[in-house]
């Protein structure tokens, strides 16, 4: 195309760029997405202290505490105003805790499904593990946050573990050492 001046070739231009915008907007507008959650609270294991490899796949859990979220593990303690978060922050032990939870990989993500983890919060510095694999530490624990956990499924059949560790609090006012909910 020949043109007789810039303002024709930009108009042109921006024309042509709004219709492919345009379609390729409509075109998604088409896709069917979906979304199903699944409420993942129930049938956690927990333990309170911290050891390496609790994290792994292989780890037996089977003599740890079983329970369902949110929990709490600081409110079981004893109060003494000798625990780290002393008189004024509650009187509650601090330390660190562990949770596992054994889980299928959900159908479609041999076909390019995404698998999202959602909490609620968990406080506090917490690290999230599937199959033995860090997805992310979050700092705090007010906040709720997601990892995407697709890539750490297992993709032939056999249960997925995945373990989360909130750090909690060692030596600061209480507030929460627990995991809300996923």
């Amino acid at each position: 195309l020949i043109f007789d001046n810039i303002k024709d070739m930009k108009k042109i231009l921006s024309a042509a760029i709004f219709l492919a915008i345009t379609a390729a907007a409509a075109s998604c507008g088409n896709a069917k997405l979906t979304r199903v959650s699944e409420d993942f609270n129930f049938g956690w294991k927990f333990n309170l202290g911290d050891c390496a490899g609790w994290e792994d796949k292989s780890f037996d859990d089977s003599q740890w505490r079983n329970l369902h979220l949110p929990h709490d593990w600081a409110v079981e303690g004893q109060f003494d105003k000798n625990n780290p978060s002393r008189p004024s922050g509650g009187a509650l032990p601090g330390g660190i805790g562990w949770y596992r939870k054994s889980f299928a990989t959900p159908e479609g993500v041999k076909d390019g499904k995404r698998v999202m983890g959602e909490f609620d919060g968990v406080f506090m510095n917490s690290t999230v593990y599937v199959n033995g694999k860090p997805l992310g530490t979050r700092p705090y624990g007010y906040s709720s946050f997601c990892y995407d956990i697709t890539d750490a499924l297992n993709k032939d059949g056999s249960p997925n573990i995945m373990a989360v560790t909130p750090a909690g609090m060692q030596d600061a006012a209480y507030t929460a050492m627990c995991v809300l909910s996923t």
